[in-house]
């Protein structure tokens, strides 16, 4: 999982060696960073076999077609090694920064990849949604638009599309209509209960052609004896999004947390954060939650915790290694792999 801001070229090369020491996937992040997807291409030249993910492409930034048309690129210049996250982001970001409408992500999500699963197929431009109609009708426009199908041919008829959710709705239609589920801030002791209905009710309505749900969760992780110091890191990282990612009442992370059972907790962080005291916000987060979403600590706890990941159905481990130098982030990756191969 690469970070969102600084150091991309550097990080780079860091997964061209990981690429050649086993690992299985890179996720390339969008916020209001750089766009994900000229990322991507930089790291489908440099490397070969390694998969490569969007993690996150919000949705209102692009139109469905253009969505299609971006993951069916990325998808040729790596050779089919490319996968489509997709997530709806938040009001702050989507209305502050892209000045669109925050409305309907549920509806909006499922019509954009029946879009995108169309134009994969090269089937023309018809489609009749709610919130999207192919070709635009006369009225919404000049009424002359034409049922169009993309002029090349994608390297594979499906893009595979991962979901980042967290709220039940989304987490249902994940389960439902997506290759994987990326949830945030994952504890593998909750999740049945904060999730399971859900995935269970999305499952019952899954096509069978998608295959096993793919559940990718991300983790700060870090082998050591001294594992404070960097979970205090992680602690900062809990406390803006409890806190700073959304207003009072529509701060998604916040929810989440209130589900887990940290409500006083949350509606304390949320109070710190949003008055200006980050530092007593960061230091309200309840240790367990840091300790619980991240995965640092010693050997011995680590292989505890991968099997607790494994337990509550974790498919996919989107490790970001905090260990200080590239030769040492390098060590980490490699006997986690070793690690995972033993589950």
């Amino acid at each position: 999982m690469l970070g969102y801001s600084g150091g991309f070229i550097q990080a780079v090369e860091e997964v061209v060696a990981a690429e050649a020491a086993g690992l299985d996937l890179v996720v390339v992040p969008e916020a209001y960073s750089f766009d994900a997807v000229s990322q991507l291409g930089f790291v489908a030249a440099r490397t070969s076999r390694i998969q490569l993910a969007s993690g996150i492409i919000q949705l209102y930034t692009r139109t469905p077609s253009l969505l299609a048309m971006t993951a069916a690129g990325l998808d040729y210049v790596s050779g089919g090694r490319f996968s489509l996250g997709l997530g709806a982001s938040g009001p702050q970001v989507i209305e502050g920064f892209h000045g669109v409408p925050y409305d309907a992500p549920i509806a909006r999500m499922r019509e954009v990849v029946e879009i995108c699963r169309l134009v994969w197929r090269r089937e023309p431009s018809v489609y009749d949604g709610k919130h999207y109609r192919l070709p635009l009708p006369e009225g919404l426009g000049t009424g002359l638009g034409k049922p169009l199908k993309m002029i090349n041919h994608p390297v594979r008829p499906r893009v595979p599309v991962l979901v980042a959710a967290i709220g039940p709705r989304n987490v249902a239609l994940a389960a439902e209509i997506a290759e994987g589920w990326q949830p945030l801030f994952f504890v593998p002791e909750l999740a049945r209960q904060v999730w399971g209905a859900a995935l269970e009710a999305g499952a019952a309505r899954r096509d069978p052609r998608l295959g096993t749900l793919d559940v990718l969760v991300s983790v700060p992780f870090a082998i050591t004896d001294d594992s404070e110091p960097l979970l205090q890191q992680h602690r900062g990282m809990l406390a803006l999004y409890i806190g700073g990612m959304g207003a009072r009442g529509r701060n998604f992370s916040n929810d989440l947390v209130r589900r887990y059972g940290y409500e006083r907790e949350a509606a304390l962080i949320q109070d710190l954060y949003l008055g200006g005291r980050r530092a007593e916000a960061a230091a309200a987060v309840p240790a367990a939650l840091v300790r619980d979403t991240a995965l640092v600590g010693p050997l011995d706890y680590i292989e505890k915790r991968l099997a607790a990941y494994a337990a509550a159905g974790v498919t996919t481990l989107l490790a970001a290694p905090l260990a200080p130098t590239p030769p040492e982030r390098l060590a980490a990756l490699e006997t986690l792999r070793s690690l995972t191969e033993h589950l």
